[in-house]
């Protein structure tokens, strides 16, 4: 089956294609990790992100695969379902790759298990007249419409780890983060795609029909002109650290690229290690920008 391109700190480009979206991208793992377990994509007038959930070392997940492989599949099931059905809905064609992912384990794992391979996704697809948007879980999406900058955000998840924190914090203080990351994580998982929890791309396709989803024009006074599609590691930029404002995050990844915010978390992450709320020293970061229009389009 091919595979997601892995776009790994680079610009992409699509041969043949009309200059309708111009996309750059940047995603890389934690500093002395090789492995990253998020995925930005594109395939065609689709962009995305993807970020694997990461499994505690020892975790059981029921699955001989990991988050990795999970990601790179979903990826390539994604891009199979729109060049199949590019007119069926985002969610409509996430689920059918949900459900070839699940065909994809090949009857070795327990996909019942709470701990199986799991993402997060966040989509965009230029349309021509308008521009479709998903987001499952928390991956956010920054949208510039008209010159207003909003955010979509998929906030179930934090308030669901905010309501099982306490079972973390009952661990003593000297507790290390290992531990502590399990425990969250083991918590965590106890609401994964239930209701009154939080929805992630995982092994029931059900969950695709919980994602936020919108649409937005492209053309016109409220036209859609940028947008940053984030993993949480990227987004930390705001939400944990507080480098910018959302429009101000906007602002750096279209002038200085995705790397660049890359970068400046990095060095959040040296600086202000402290500030981290979740267990994870550093984090996979994902960024990808879209630009709608060349310079001398007026967008009518």
């Amino acid at each position: 089956m091919p595979e997601a391109p892995p776009a790994e700190r680079r610009r992409d480009a699509v041969v043949g294609q009309p200059p309708t979206m111009r996309v750059r991208s940047a995603s890389a793992p934690p500093p002395g990790r090789a492995v990253n377990e998020d995925l930005v994509f594109r395939f065609g007038s689709l962009v995305g992100v993807l970020d694997g959930a990461t499994v505690p070392e020892g975790f059981d997940t029921g699955c001989v695969h990991g988050p990795q492989w999970y990601v790179r599949h979903l990826a390539a099931r994604l891009g199979l379902a729109e060049a199949a059905r590019p007119a069926a809905t985002l969610v409509s064609n996430l689920a059918a790759a949900i459900l070839a992912v699940r065909s994809d384990h090949g009857g070795h794992c327990d996909l019942d298990h709470p701990g199986t391979p799991s993402s997060t996704v966040c989509l965009l697809r230029d349309g021509g007249d308008q521009v479709d948007y998903l987001v499952l879980c928390d991956s956010p999406l920054v949208l510039d419409t008209g010159g207003r900058v909003d955010v979509v955000i998929d906030d179930r998840l934090a308030v669901s780890a905010a309501d099982l924190r306490g079972t973390a914090e009952l661990l003593p203080e000297s507790t290390d983060w290992t531990t502590r990351f399990r425990r969250a994580v083991t918590v965590q998982r106890e609401r994964m795609n239930r209701t009154h929890g939080y929805w992630v791309a995982a092994a029931d396709p059900d969950a695709a029909y919980h994602a936020i989803v919108g649409t937005v024009p492209r053309h016109g006074p409220e036209a859609l002109r940028r947008a940053v599609l984030l993993s949480d590691g990227a987004s930390a930029a705001v939400e944990e650290f507080g480098l910018f404002d959302w429009s101000g995050l906007l602002d750096v990844v279209a002038m200085e690229g995705p790397d660049a915010l890359v970068d400046r978390v990095r060095a959040a992450e040296r600086d202000h290690p402290d500030r981290r709320r979740r267990h994870k020293v550093a984090d996979d970061a994902s960024a990808v920008y879209c630009e709608f229009g060349w310079p001398d389009d007026r967008g009518a």
